[in-house]
């Protein structure tokens, strides 16, 4: 099934933007949130095809939200792409175990990042 609706997950206005209009370009609908609070909210309003996850974030971050999100039967059908400042190996390894099925250092090269979205597919 092709991945049509996803949510943006980034505390960051810029980020959010950027990916917004990135996807939007390939036609897909996207909804974006700023937080692990705003996140749970969009999830629950309308379940995506994916998610796109920063992972320092206030309150909550990106690992501990794609955890949990993971390990709800609701959502753990729903990949995450982690897309992250946090490029050291030892961040992508524990991101995969949290659950995350890629992830994509920032800033997001679009070429990369719709190679991890095809590879969903």
């Amino acid at each position: 099934m092709p991945i049509q609706k996803v949510l943006v997950v980034d505390d960051s206005k810029t980020e959010l933007m950027f990916l917004t209009d990135l996807l939007q370009k390939k036609g897909m609908q996207v909804r974006t949130a700023e937080n692990a609070e705003e996140a749970f909210r969009r999830l629950a309003e309308d379940k995506p095809d994916l998610i796109l996850m920063d992972v320092v974030m206030p309150g909550q971050n990106g690992f501990q939200l794609t955890r949990a999100i993971t390990r709800d039967p609701l959502y753990a059908d729903v990949p995450i792409i982690m897309c992250t400042s946090k490029n050291q190996e030892t961040d992508r390894v524990w991101g995969m175990r949290q659950g995350a099925r890629g992830y994509i250092t920032k800033p997001v090269d679009p070429a990369e990042l719709q190679a991890k979205i095809d590879a969903l597919n």
